[in-house]
């Protein structure tokens, strides 16, 4: 389907009540992982949702297509769960690659994965406009890593690695969660891993978004830890550019020799203080749950379901309506530190990273 003339359309900004436009859409695909990250799920799995409950990917494509065309959207990053579980994967981002912003531009692709499908879909995912990705790795230790994911399946990573950079899908973003006694340690090593390969790794704090009770503010690495560990070993000085709606403070990194005495070229690093120095009033970000509803906020206790709307037979219009009233109730921030915070009734798997 040929995307209209941008200007023949009439849009209107995800705006909310503080000044923030939402531009930025993360679609999860899928709720299901092929991992049991410790941080965010229990070893068994969860109460996955009903297939039936699924959008399927003519009705995913749809609210993407209203998002990017109708609503201001220009970046669209795929996650779940797992998004490259989702069969139709190369189908969606093939429409999405087709679809032109309100400007008339074609918008960013991208996608958060833990790379294990990547040997085999990296090349197929480029090809069908998948610009890069974001890859889950908290260790670059294959028994630590199975520890904290449940899974032995380091080698399988690293080879996605490979072929997303085969692929052409860069640049290669690394996700990291530090868990005090697990891999805390690690932070050098993985800065030093992806420093030799050109990655950009981004270190995120652990937030309450996984199993219950499983979360502890008090034990939580902080950035504050963070760039303390890596001071160590690393000359770091803060990034010149501001850092605009992007979540990560960024840390130039310069050449030098660790305490081992082992070389490492310059590169940068960054830090995601999404709990002990959040910048919620920099946020725009909107999300589409697998099972199609609209949420304003990561942490947001509400959701508008769009699902039912779709399968009504509800014009554009009136998912446009939905969509922006629902953006328009966004809080002025998470509140994580504040007494009353409540966390979502979904957990991570469910509401896409």
């Amino acid at each position: 389907m040929t995307s209209p003339d941008a200007s023949t359309v009439t849009w209107r900004p995800l705006a909310d009540a503080h000044g923030r436009v939402a531009r930025d859409l993360r679609v999860s695909l899928t709720d299901r992982c092929n991992l049991r990250c410790s941080y965010c799920m229990p070893a068994e799995g969860m109460a996955w949702i009903p297939g039936r409950d699924l959008l399927t990917d003519e009705e995913m494509i749809r609210l993407i297509r209203i998002g990017v065309e109708r609503l201001g959207i220009t970046e669209v990053r795929f996650t779940g769960g797992e998004p490259l579980l989702r069969p139709g994967l190369p189908e969606i981002i093939a429409a999405v690659a087709g679809m032109r912003t309100v400007a008339g531009e074609r918008p960013g692709i991208a996608a958060t994965t833990n790379a294990i499908l990547l040997p085999r879909l990296a090349g197929r995912l480029a090809a069908a406009g998948l610009d890069r990705v974001n890859v889950s790795l908290d260790t670059v230790d294959r028994e630590r890593y199975a520890r904290l994911t449940r899974r032995d399946r380091l080698p399988q990573v690293l080879a996605g690695l490979a072929a997303a950079e085969e692929a052409g899908l860069a640049p290669i973003k690394i996700n990291a969660v530090l868990l005090p006694g697990l891999n805390e340690a690690d932070a050098p090593e993985l800065l030093r891993f992806c420093l030799d390969r050109g990655y950009l790794l981004r270190f995120i704090e652990e937030m309450p978004l996984g199993p219950r009770g499983a979360w502890d503010r008090s034990r939580m690495v902080t950035a504050a830890d963070i760039l303390a560990m890596l001071r160590r070993d690393f000359e770091l000085r803060p990034a010149p550019a501001p850092r605009g709606s992007a979540p990560a403070d960024r840390w130039l990194v310069a050449a030098g020799v660790d305490r081992a005495g082992r070389a490492h070229p310059a590169g940068e690093v960054g830090v995601i203080a999404s709990v002990s120095a959040p910048f919620c009033g920099a946020c725009d970000r909107t999300r589409l749950t697998a099972d199609g509803a609209v949420r304003n906020c990561l942490f947001a206790r509400g959701e508008r379901p769009l699902r039912g709307l779709l399968r009504g037979g509800a014009t554009d219009e009136e998912l446009i309506d939905a969509w922006v009233g629902e953006m328009a109730t966004k809080a002025p921030g998470h509140g994580i530190d504040d007494p009353s915070f409540l966390r979502p009734d979904r957990g991570m798997s469910a509401i896409g990273g």
